[in-house]
């Protein structure tokens, strides 16, 4: 019998953040049909975040990737940073999947910190996320 988890994404990505990764996230989140070419085939094979219709996580999955407005600067300017947001529930034999989403987006992460966790469907605590520098913190088993 499998166990499943609960992987949660909730973080800003910079506004500077490129094309190809937000495409890949794109395609990941199931908010784009084609497969990235710049993607490998042997690392990324299939969208691990794109919400599944009937997954049975109360309020179900969610997925989105957005500009939004961060404020202003000291000058006056509107600031922006891409909203990423991914709630699955997944299976056991999934999990390194989240290495691949979290490669992905820890170079260009707005803000270092809390970026999301993950947690066994029946389990109280969370393991989260973090990232800093550019990097991400290696999950604790």
């Amino acid at each position: 019998m499998s166990l499943h988890y609960e992987v949660v994404f909730a973080c800003f990505l910079r506004d500077d953040t490129p094309d190809t990764v937000l495409a890949a996230l794109r395609w990941h989140l199931g908010l784009a049909a084609e497969w990235p070419a710049e993607l490998d085939p042997d690392e990324e094979a299939y969208p691990v975040l794109s919400p599944d219709p009937d997954s049975r996580l109360p309020g179900g999955d969610r997925a989105s990737l957005r500009r939004q407005s961060r404020g202003f600067s000291a000058a006056g300017e509107e600031r922006h940073a891409w909203g990423l947001f991914s709630r699955n529930l997944w299976l056991d034999d999934m999990i390194g999947d989240v290495y691949t989403v979290m490669d992905l987006i820890a170079p260009h992460v707005a803000e270092p910190g809390y970026c999301g966790h993950l947690r066994e469907e029946f389990a109280a605590e969370p393991t989260v996320f973090t990232f800093r520098d550019g990097e991400f913190e290696p999950l604790k088993p």
